[in-house]
């Protein structure tokens, strides 16, 4: 069962680091997201918001590797994606690439509380 800590942390990882490929330019975010950005300044804070998933999607494979960084992992991967997905939902009216970002956002909230209910309640795994 412990296996399954470190897996759900590479998959919620490697779901983070896709679109740190944004970092690469507009085409890249394009392809991601599903919209053309013309304005320079949004351009800026979409490349930014693309290293901010890299580094999260490192924090997330160094906490496969390292116990004592998964609960910083855990805090940091379920409020990126949870408000993700909350402000998909109040904002509404989203493409449907948005709409895998958002299926995806849930599938990574599902990986983290799989490995955070076995990492602190191990007992509600084991069998009796």
């Amino acid at each position: 069962m412990q296996r399954l800590i470190p897996a759900m942390l590479v998959i919620a990882a490697l779901i983070h680091l896709i679109p740190a490929t944004g970092v690469l330019g507009e085409s890249h975010l394009a392809q991601l997201y599903g919209v053309r950005i013309q304005d320079p300044n949004l351009l800026i804070l979409m490349q930014h918001r693309a290293v901010m998933f890299g580094l999260l999607g490192l924090l997330l494979v160094a906490a496969a590797l390292i116990p004592a960084w998964r609960s910083l992992a855990y805090f940091a991967g379920l409020v990126s994606v949870t408000s993700f997905v909350i402000v998909a939902w109040s904002v509404g009216n989203y493409n449907s690439s948005v709409g895998r970002v958002v299926m995806a956002d849930i599938a990574v909230a599902a990986c983290l509380l799989v490995a955070l209910a076995v990492d602190y309640w191990p007992g509600l795994f084991s069998r009796a």
